[in-house]
Order: C-alpha cells, then structure tokens, then sequence
C-alpha cells in the first residue's frame, strides 16, 4: 500500500533512511525531525507499506523540482518498492508545475543505476561529487 506520510511516520523514515546501505548520510544531524516536519508542510512524503511496516518512503520539493529524497529499507531491497514510489513523487512535481525533475546521487551506485534504468538522463557531477541526472515529466 502506498500513503501519505504523517507526523507520526517521520521515526520510521529516518530509520530507514540511516539504515541504506549507499547513499547513506554521513551525519545524520544534516536531517533532523525538524526538516522532516517542514518538509511535510510543504509536499507529501509518500510511503510504501506491507504487514511488515514502512518498507520505503519517496518525497519530491515543488519549490525546486527536485526529488527530496527516495529509500528504501534495506529488508525490502529489490522487491520494487523504489519503482513503485517515484511515480508519486513525480506527480507531486507535475502537478506543482514542474515540466523536469532532477535529481543527484554517489556515482557508481545502484541508485545511479536505477535512476538511468527509470529513464533519468546524466546531467553531470555536483560540486559535492555526485551525479546529477534530469528527467522530463
């Protein structure tokens, strides 16, 4: 089941988000609850859910047509709960007006791959290193 995010889910979301194995966020700090409870008052966070908890979480910021963030617990690797979430989190820019998404991640990664296999273009490295990409709604 996929749904919307609350307030309540935001210990989940930075479980799984400090769980990945790639892409993992070198100090958590960087992303308190508090922006999870901003960026909640802005967009949705969307959610994918089984019998066995929070399995994923995508979100995408209509303020600069970027994907926000999309992870996926560790436990539920390659049962396409990443695929099935973006499109949300593309529509969230559509319907904000957004004609293309972007987005960045560690070159090299299986997110990186995923990104060119769901159709993102490379748009070249970011300042920090990572790999940009860009995809057309």
């Amino acid at each position: 089941m996929i749904r919307a995010a609350t307030h309540a889910d935001i210990p989940d979301l930075m479980r799984i988000r400090a769980a990945v194995r790639e892409n993992r966020l070198n100090d958590p700090s960087r992303v308190p609850v508090s922006a999870y409870r901003e960026f909640l008052a802005v967009s949705h966070i969307w959610l994918f859910e089984d019998e066995g908890g929070i399995r994923g979480f995508a979100a995408a910021d209509p303020r600069d047509g970027s994907i926000w963030a999309l992870f996926t617990d560790p436990a539920a690797e390659g049962r396409g709960v990443g695929k099935a979430l973006l499109p949300y989190a593309l529509d969230d820019l559509k319907a904000a007006g957004w004609d293309r998404a972007h987005l960045s991640t560690a070159p090299g990664t299986r997110a990186d791959e995923f990104y060119r296999r769901q159709g993102w273009e490379p748009a070249g490295l970011t300042e920090g290193g990572e790999q940009g990409f860009v995809r057309r709604l």
